[in-house]
């Protein structure tokens, strides 16, 4: 068996979970609790698929938070089993779902990373690769400039191994700030370029044609 058909078939297995306690709840077999733990279930699952699928679902601002949410309500659960006296149906409801987050927290937490192809724009996959043809070209270095009113913006792309690195300085009258971040997938580069540098790839040109 492949990996990725056992993640698919861990998705579906989480799925009919839902499912199941869907209809138990529908049933009147459940506690308002019951019904938090189902809503938070359907937005994991929801995240597990567009990891497996490779699909970008929401944003990705949301996956990493709601992660640790469920590792904190994990915790939360085992110690409320281990500690309090529980009704038998809170009892199972809280274990299942303990054991059940575990993985999905890992899950989650990866597909929360913003550097990753999947949460590019077709534009952004595009202007990928057009940097990295300039790269090529460029010896692994490229440097643009762009000015917007009185900002000055000076950035330096390098790509070491699959490693890309952007050192950026922007002035603007006697304020001058420099920060460096790393990539590993260039469409997230260019993402951060445009939002946070003021360039495009346009903008970009080898050092010894700067």
């Amino acid at each position: 068996m492949t990996l990725q058909r056992a993640y698919r078939l861990l998705a579906l297995f989480y799925t009919a979970l839902l499912l199941i306690g869907a209809i138990a709840l529908l049933a009147g077999g459940g506690t308002l609790l019951s019904l938090a733990q189902l809503g938070l279930g359907v937005l994991a699952v929801m995240g597990l698929w567009g990891y497996i699928l490779q699909r970008g679902v929401m944003s990705p601002r949301l996956w990493q938070p709601l992660a640790g949410a469920l590792a904190g309500a994990a915790v939360v659960q085992l110690w409320a089993v281990l500690s309090m006296s529980l009704s038998g149906e809170a009892l199972t409801w809280m274990l299942a779902s303990a054991i059940f987050s575990a993985l999905l927290v890992v899950i989650l937490y990866r597909y929360g990373d913003r550097d990753q192809a999947l949460w590019a724009t077709p534009e952004e996959l595009e202007a990928a690769h057009r940097l990295e043809a300039l790269l090529e070209k460029g010896e692994g270095t490229l440097t643009a400039e762009a000015r917007d009113g009185e900002r000055e913006s000076r950035v330096t792309v390098t790509r070491s191994g699959d490693e890309y690195r952007a050192s950026v300085t922007r002035r603007r009258a006697a304020e001058r700030e420099s920060f460096e971040e790393r990539f590993r997938h260039p469409a997230t580069l260019v993402f951060f370029l445009e939002k946070f540098a003021g360039v495009s790839v346009a903008d970009f040109r080898p050092p010894d044609a700067a």
